[in-house]
């Protein structure tokens, strides 16, 4: 499988509705999409970094400049075998994982469509369909979130998670457990919060949540098995998991209860399998978090989601939620029970809307070798 090209593509997509977190709200999606061109065959991937350097230290430039400057040169005119083979081609560089999960994912995209196999097997799944969940952000009243919330359970969705941080938590938490005792209910701060504020998300318990994610700092594990020992809500972990590793210190801690695994954010598909067949083997549960993925991205979750310990509902929901129009036929729908069902097309099991991905493109750029 020699790589003769690489390109890379931007592209606005404005959000059906603004999504807003602790560090900020987003109106316009800016999605950067890698394809790496192979014998004839077309593997795509896409880079989830943000507009800026908020979440993570990643934001879209950057990535962009660290892909055509050196992870693209590292590729191109190399014949890996099979899309593990990538990381140990792109490990000169340090971190930028998001970028390097963006080449790595079409790699393993490029491989299942060469083998004739769906991605999902490539990787090991197990399942046929996928249990989902949804992420709703900070708005503008407690009356606008609570119609939300609404319509997602309409919806049929298994589990939700609204975004808090201080000042919007507790009386919001409050509403929603008034009007809805006993759906499955969880949140998270996008590390919001510090321990001084411990006292307060003690008060979290008597919402009966399913976790609160993320509460402290972005890269602690510490300091966060402190304040578990304190909650009997569990906490779940987003953006200190980098890797394995990352999952076996924290876990190994006692930092947290449920891990969040984000594919871009831990550097792709391997490492991903990786932190999965940690936390399996301590007996905790994990789920696929989203980051406002285009079709292309939301694809790769749902066939990372069908992984035997991905036992929580996670944030891969219906295409329409984000976008007038995706990238992608059939559009990701969501059962009325709640579910994604598996495609066993070969690749990534969903076509690509060409024509609307070059109409959506504001930059391109291909290297070849």
């Amino acid at each position: 499988m020699k790589i003769e090209a690489v390109t890379l593509r931007e592209l606005h997509m404005p959000l059906v509705h603004f999504f807003e977190t602790s560090f900020g709200r987003t109106y316009t999606r800016r999605v950067l999409l890698v394809t790496l061109h192979c014998d004839g065959l077309e593997g795509w991937g896409e880079c989830v970094a943000g507009e800026g350097p908020w979440y993570s230290e990643e934001y879209i430039d950057g990535a962009w400049d660290v892909i055509t400057r050196y992870l693209a040169p590292a590729l191109l005119g190399r014949t890996p075998q099979a899309g593990r083979e990538v990381p140990a081609l792109l490990a000169r560089v340090r971190e930028h994982r998001m970028a390097k999960a963006a080449l790595e994912n079409a790699a393993w995209d490029a491989e299942a469509q060469d083998r004739g196999i769906p991605l999902w097997r490539l990787l090991g799944g197990t399942r046929g369909e996928i249990a989902c969940g949804v992420s709703i952000g900070i708005q503008d009243s407690h009356a606008q979130l609570l119609q939300k919330v609404e319509t997602e359970l309409a919806a049929g969705y298994q589990r939700i998670k609204v975004k808090v941080k201080p000042g919007w938590d507790v009386e919001v938490l409050e509403k929603i457990r008034a009007c809805w005792p006993e759906i499955l209910l969880s949140c998270d701060a996008n590390s919001a919060y510090t321990l001084a504020d411990e006292a307060h998300l003690k008060g979290f318990d008597r919402f009966r949540l399913l976790m609160i994610e993320q509460p402290l700092w972005s890269d602690d594990f510490y300091f966060h098995a402190r304040l578990q020992k304190q909650l009997q809500t569990a906490i779940c972990l987003d953006e200190a998991i980098h890797g394995s590793r990352d999952a076996e210190a924290a876990l190994e801690l006692g930092a947290c209860r449920i891990v969040n695994i984000k594919v871009g954010r831990v550097g792709g598909f391997s490492e991903a399998i990786a932190v999965h067949d940690v936390a399996q083997r301590f007996a905790i549960p994990v789920w696929c978090g989203g980051m406002l993925e285009s079709g292309i991205g939301r694809a790769h979750n749902v066939a990372l989601s069908t992984l035997s310990d991905f036992t929580l509902p996670g944030d891969v929901s219906a295409s329409k939620r984000y976008w007038k129009e995706d990238l992608i036929e059939p559009e990701v729908e969501v059962s009325p029970q709640g579910t994604i069902a598996v495609h066993d097309r070969p690749g990534r099991g969903y076509e690509l809307k060409k024509k609307l991905i070059e109409a959506l493109t504001v930059r391109k750029q291909t290297l070849r070798s």
